[in-house]
């Protein structure tokens, strides 16, 4: 991925997208960007030197960087708990069939865009821009999500991860008929309410127990 500027070196209300139509291109919108990051826990992690075979086990389980995630090791210091995680999250978020891997991430994108979460929001852009092959979307929801969408099916998805993330006592079965209209049947319905409602949480982990770190120039 491109490099980008420093945290230090940015300003709050920038707008920086560089041919953003294109795979893989810096984008870095109200400080939020398509950046590989790093990610730096406020709690102390598990060192592995002392870890237990329980904890070495489900961090071997949970990610292939797991061991050295400071997120994962954090979260290692409850097993079973990581363990539950990581299942469910791979499970909705990586499982075949349904709605499209792109379109997941694109959803988790939104979320936690709503959520300022710029940790997550960098990775799931990358994800979408890996499976989607594009990031003309991304753009748009970092810019502002509610006009965000390229199709009426993006556009469709977009809103109702915001509605979800926002109201989720608002809604009703005309916002499930408005993702009927654009195409997507009952499981992919699904498929779309438990990806935003997992960010919910993979949000509230990120920004509660560490901070984003940004490349050095």
């Amino acid at each position: 991925m491109p490099v980008l500027s420093s945290a230090s070196g940015r300003r709050a209300g920038c707008v920086k997208v560089c041919r953003s139509s294109l795979m893989s291109e810096l984008i870095e919108i109200e400080g939020f960007t398509n950046q590989v990051l790093g990610w730096k826990a406020w709690l102390p992690t598990v060192d592995l030197n002392s870890a237990t075979a329980g904890q070495v086990a489900v961090l071997e389980e949970s990610h292939p960087q797991a061991k050295t995630s400071d997120y994962y090791l954090t979260l290692a210091h409850h097993p079973d708990i990581l363990r539950q995680r990581s299942q469910a999250f791979n499970a909705i978020m990586y499982a075949p069939g349904g709605l499209s891997r792109a379109e997941r991430e694109l959803a988790s994108t939104v979320v936690s865009r709503i959520n300022r979460c710029v940790y997550c929001a960098s990775v799931h852009a990358q994800r979408f821009e890996q499976l989607a092959k594009r990031n003309d979307v991304i753009a748009q929801v970092f810019a502002d999500p509610h006009t965000a969408g390229t199709t009426a099916r993006e556009k469709a998805i977009v809103q109702f991860a915001i509605d979800l993330t926002l109201e989720p006592a608002s809604l009703n079965a005309g916002h499930i008929n408005a993702l009927r209209e654009q195409g997507l049947d009952d499981a992919q319905v699904l498929d779309l309410i438990y990806a935003i409602s997992i960010f919910a949480w993979a949000n509230r982990l990120m920004l509660n127990l560490g901070e984003p770190v940004f490349p050095e120039v």
